[in-house]
């Protein structure tokens, strides 16, 4: 896998997703916390710890921090194609608990108790979706949790966002059944799939509303999860 694309962006990218989240009236954090909160319930219900996670596609590294949060996680890999973006992550964000490399480095060893992606695979070529999909799979522990995110191309304003993006706007997006055929492909089970981030700021009154709404599949982003039996 190349990093290429990213690599140009090690310095503004957080500048780019701004401009294109800025239209919801939130900021990347509030989808972060939300999405790895999300994740952590499905995993509370299911009385699932998991000590070690894997933050497939890390970027920059922010999310790292927050998946601590999840229940029993005590050490947070981030792995990457870019080297730019690895280095900032390593910088700004590595400890005793959290550590990054190249997905390329990546030892695939079926150790990991859960993994989290947000938005990575829409940016791998379709060709290669399947080899990204069994290396997570292989990097899990028998058992071990998938937290899929992805964009929602069946969302107008998911699309209107990303075309505010420039690393977005030419990216292939998968629809949520696409993301399971590519699961299953891996060899994962899908549990379930649900939506979330319906409605905007200026709509905020409606948020409450989100976890009734989670099976219809228009929310903004949607998360399969999915487990290695």
């Amino acid at each position: 896998m190349s990093g290429e694309l990213f690599d140009q962006f090690d310095r503004s990218y957080e500048e780019a997703l701004a401009r294109g989240v800025s239209a919801t009236g939130e900021d990347a954090t509030f989808f972060l916390n939300e999405r790895v909160a999300w994740f952590g319930r499905a995993l509370t219900r299911r009385g699932v710890l998991v000590p070690r996670v894997l933050d497939f596609g890390c970027g920059t590294g922010n999310a790292a921090s927050v998946l601590l949060s999840l229940p029993g996680a005590r050490e947070v890999l981030g792995i990457d194609v870019s080297e730019g973006l690895l280095v900032r992550a390593r910088a700004e964000h590595g400890g005793a608990q959290v550590r990054f490399e190249n997905v390329n480095a990546h030892r695939a060893d079926a150790s990991w108790d859960a993994a989290y992606c947000n938005g990575v695979f829409h940016h791998i070529p379709v060709a290669q979706r399947a080899a990204a999909a069994k290396l997570v799979f292989d990097s899990l522990r028998p058992g071990g949790f998938f937290g899929f995110w992805e964009n929602n191309p069946w969302n107008p304003g998911t699309r209107y966002v990303m075309s505010r993006i420039e690393f977005d706007r030419d990216a292939i997006t998968i629809p949520p059944p696409g993301a399971r055929r590519l699961l299953t492909g891996a060899g994962f089970e899908v549990i379930s799939t649900s939506s979330r981030f319906y409605f905007p700021r200026m709509l905020k009154i409606f948020r409450p509303l989100e976890p009734m709404l989670s099976s219809i599949p228009l929310g903004g982003q949607y998360m399969v999860l999915c487990r290695k039996n």
